[in-house]
């Protein structure tokens, strides 16, 4: 064998191992390009799906409080509307007048007056307004006068000094009574279209 066979062969061996290494170099490189891609889309699956979760837990709370801003400005309007009812009650009980007054004012009175017993010195308060009422109506009880007047919408507040007894029979106090008893229903009777 030549010296040039030799190197011929030295050269050829050199070029099929070069070659082979870089086939393993290129087979390499696609293997890690190819796992490059394969974790890039699992990085965009994965933060995709992060910002869906992201996206969906703002909307829900976003939507929470949306409903819960909703329902607070929904019983909002209900105290108003609540407060209205109550405000024309109390606007009817001032200005009621005549028979139904006397009626109503004579009929609290009676209702007071079982609390006291006969012959003792009861004092009656009521609206100012409803003085010359209450003078006419007191004067049908033995023991009882009018004694001045009490901050009301009317009705009585009747008390005896003796007995250290005061009943509060004004429309206000029964206003408040039937009211807080019957909220709810009012309430109910009111908005019925959202039960």
């Amino acid at each position: 064998m030549s010296l040039d066979t030799v190197v011929e062969d030295i050269r050829d061996e050199a070029r099929a191992r070069a070659e082979e290494i870089r086939a393993d170099g290129d087979e390499r490189a696609d293997e890690i390009v190819e796992q490059a891609e394969t974790d890039a889309e699992e990085t965009i699956e994965e933060a995709e799906r992060a910002a869906e979760r992201t996206v969906e837990q703002e909307r829900e709370q976003k939507l929470s409080s949306a409903k819960l801003e909703a329902k607070q400005m929904r019983l909002e309007a209900r105290r108003d509307v609540l407060q209205d009812v109550r405000e024309r009650v109390e606007s009817e009980l001032a200005t009621m007048e005549g028979e139904q007054r006397t009626e109503l004012t004579t009929a609290l009175l009676d209702a007071a007056s079982v609390e006291f017993d006969d012959g003792a010195a009861v004092s009656v308060y009521g609206r100012e307004d409803d003085q010359e009422l209450l003078e006419d109506v007191v004067a049908d009880y033995d023991g009882y006068a009018v004694a001045g007047t009490h901050e009301c919408l009317g009705g009585v507040v009747v008390e005896a000094e003796e007995s250290r007894v005061r009943v509060n029979n004004t429309f206000d106090s029964l206003l408040e009574d039937v009211w807080e008893d019957n909220l709810k229903e009012i309430s109910n009777q009111l908005f019925e279209e959202e039960e």
